[in-house]
């Protein structure tokens, strides 16, 4: 049994508390958070766990194997280090930082035995993890280019802006699909409800392939959206995760290039194919990715979220958050 505790009991953290309590082969023995009301309602899922109001007490607890970090962002990194140099497995929520230079300090930090994991929880959707395999078997041809869209009129932020509380889960995607970061990225924001926290952001990706990716984050809209939407040469997909029922929609619909031809208007021709619904078990992606990272810690493997993915994520956003500051002029990475 892997006795795990958690970091962090509030609008997120409740979540992996509830999903802990009824892991396999894992204790729940620790909750920590400085906020009472928001650890007396944790202790609702876990009311045998050790409560603690400072999170740093989880790190000196002995009886702890295992911590999930689910913090304000801006304390990851400096606690993420604490946990790792008291030899504790960590499974940290997304970002893994807000700076490259914080990034790269928990980098150095990893090791040592220790499992470090990046909850970048939509790479264990079942939904995506079906739009990935399309990718990979060449079902969609050669890919061209994606956009995604994630807005709503939802909570705001006063630690991190749209970029890092919504870009992440999007980045983590595209670099999955595209198999490799984007080399230069541009970003366009605004912040209208509280100064210099942006609440609109569209992120434009360039890679070095030629592909391209565009992003639009927002808490400041009408609808809700969790849209992907991946186009290649012989398929189109959309992973709506705002759809109760059809997360994944399949179109067979592009252009075709006929063998020879003997006029100019021959040789695109529109092809409208069928529109194909697939058949998707659906499980909960926050206790996959959580049950992914006992395997881990369990079997001393890799986590698919480790170091390198989310340092690369970091980078993305980071270089994001300057071309946001210099008026959407590109920036490499």
């Amino acid at each position: 049994m892997i006795r795990i505790a958690v970091a962090g009991t509030g609008y997120w953290g409740i979540n992996h508390v509830r999903a802990c309590a009824q892991l396999a082969n894992t204790e729940l023995v620790a909750i920590a958070d400085p906020d009472t009301s928001a650890l007396e309602r944790a202790r609702r899922f876990a009311p045998a766990a050790r409560p603690y109001s400072d999170v740093s007490s989880l790190f000196t607890d002995p009886g702890v194997d295992a911590i999930v970090v689910a913090t304000p962002a801006r304390l990851h990194a400096q606690q993420v280090v604490a946990a790792l140099a008291a030899g504790k497995h960590v499974l940290v929520e997304k970002p893994l930082a807000l700076t490259v230079d914080d990034a790269e300090k928990v980098r150095e930090a990893a090791g040592g035995g220790t499992t470090l994991m990046v909850g970048h929880l939509m790479l264990f959707h079942p939904a995506f993890e079906r739009l990935a395999s399309l990718v990979r078997d060449g079902t969609l041809g050669e890919i061209f280019y994606a956009y995604a869209m994630r807005v709503n009129l939802g909570r705001l932020r006063v630690d991190e802006n749209a970029l890092w509380s919504l870009g992440p889960h999007d980045v983590s995607m595209l670099i999955e699909l595209f198999g490799a970061p984007p080399t230069s990225v541009s970003a366009r924001g605004q912040a209208y409800l509280q100064p210099a926290i942006e609440d609109v952001v569209f992120v434009n990706l360039a890679f070095a392939d030629g592909r391209m990716a565009q992003i639009q984050l927002s808490w400041l809209d009408p609808h809700k959206e969790r849209r992907l939407t991946v186009v290649g040469s012989k398929k189109m997909v959309v992973f709506d995760d705002a759809d109760p029922a059809e997360k994944l929609r399949i179109y067979d619909k592009g252009y075709e290039r006929p063998p020879s031809f003997t006029q100019f208007g021959e040789y695109l021709t529109i092809r409208h194919g069928d529109v194909h619904i697939p058949r998707i078990s659906m499980a909960e992606p926050l206790e996959r990715e959580l049950s992914h990272f006992v395997r881990c810690v369990e079997r001393g493997e890799p986590p698919r979220t480790g170091i390198d993915h989310a340092v690369h994520v970091v980078r993305i956003l980071d270089a994001a958050q300057r071309s946001l500051h210099a008026g959407g002029e590109p920036v490499k990475i």
